[in-house]
């Protein structure tokens, strides 16, 4: 099939990969325009960008795809099927129409439930057992699109948003593969509204840990909001982020909620709300790097007693 590919991210690569490796006819693949990053402010280009460049596809970076001269390019290609993979935008009426098939996306969720931007982390953070991946054909509203096949499976009782994604991009890849194989034959589902969840773009503020919370709720705050915002928290009046944590049996339990009940060693066990505790693993002081339990205390000489999230009284 002739494709257009769209998508930015890492966790589109691997659908770009497999379409190429099926034999598809991938005429041209759009992605974001390339973003500042680091220090120096340098433009850097997608992980999709690099991996088309290095597969010699002719790449398309408009800034904006509403205007006249994006939808005349768009249909210029004369696709069979637009392959949409987290492409970061949504598609105007013009691109849906001008492919033969359609839009056909990627979603990482199975839909109807966790429409939106940020259905990984919110299925982490809602402790959802099993999430998966959707073909869908896109339609105007976010994410409602009729279903084409889906692939459920099960999220690792350790696993971070990161390592879920990775999974599902692999998944997706073979998913999208199936889909164009039988898409003449797949008779699209409609999704039950009422079903339907979402799953909206994280913000800073959603990584804040409320402490009054349980153990295990805070704990899938940590896996689920990695690598931004993360879980974070402030320790005289300075942010910190943490980065694993487990629940922790307790027997004596502290009624303050972030209160440090233990910092020896390899030990940092925090009071949380129902009479739970949460074991920090590794935390990355403000300003600074990603630590082991140990090698933090050893440089904060945090002592059992203090509170997490309180503001320094010195301040």
């Amino acid at each position: 099939m002739r494709i257009v590919f769209m998508g930015t991210p890492e966790s589109a690569v691997p659908s770009l990969r497999r379409l190429l490796a099926d034999g598809h006819e991938v005429a041209a693949v759009w992605t974001q325009p390339d973003k500042p990053a680091g220090r120096g402010k340098k433009l850097h280009a997608s992980p999709v960008k690099q991996f088309a460049a290095e597969n010699k596809v002719t790449i398309h970076q408009p800034a904006k795809i509403k205007n006249s001269e994006a939808k005349e390019l768009f249909a210029s290609h004369q696709a069979d099927v637009a392959v949409v993979v987290a492409y970061g935008k949504i598609l105007p009426p013009e691109f849906l129409n001008a492919p033969r098939h359609g839009c056909v996306n990627v979603h990482f969720s199975l839909l109807p439930r966790y429409r939106g931007a940020a259905p990984v982390n919110w299925a982490i953070v809602n402790g959802e057992d099993t999430t998966g991946v959707t073909t869908m054909q896109i339609v105007a509203e976010l994410d409602a699109g009729p279903i084409l096949l889906q692939k459920a499976t099960r999220i690792g009782p350790a696993e971070t948003a990161p390592e879920l994604l990775a999974r599902l991009a692999d998944l997706g890849a073979g998913l999208i593969s199936e889909t164009l194989s039988h898409l003449d034959e797949i008779t699209p589902e409609p999704q039950l509204q009422a079903e339907a969840t979402f799953a909206p773009i994280l913000k800073r503020e959603n990584g804040l840990i409320d402490w009054s919370s349980d153990a295990v709720a805070i704990a899938r705050r940590v896996r689920g909001f990695q690598p931004w915002p993360n879980a974070y928290t402030t320790l005289r009046s300075r942010r910190l982020i943490i980065w694993q944590a487990v629940p922790q049996p307790i027997e004596e339990h502290s009624s303050v909620p972030g209160k440090i009940i233990t910092a020896q060693g390899d030990t940092l066990v925090i009071s949380c709300g129902n009479q739970t505790a949460l074991k920090l693993l590794s935390l990355q002081p403000e300003g600074g790097r990603e630590l082991s339990t140990r090698d933090f205390l050893n440089g904060a000489r945090v002592k059992a007693g203090e509170v997490f999230g309180e503001v320094d009284s010195a301040e």
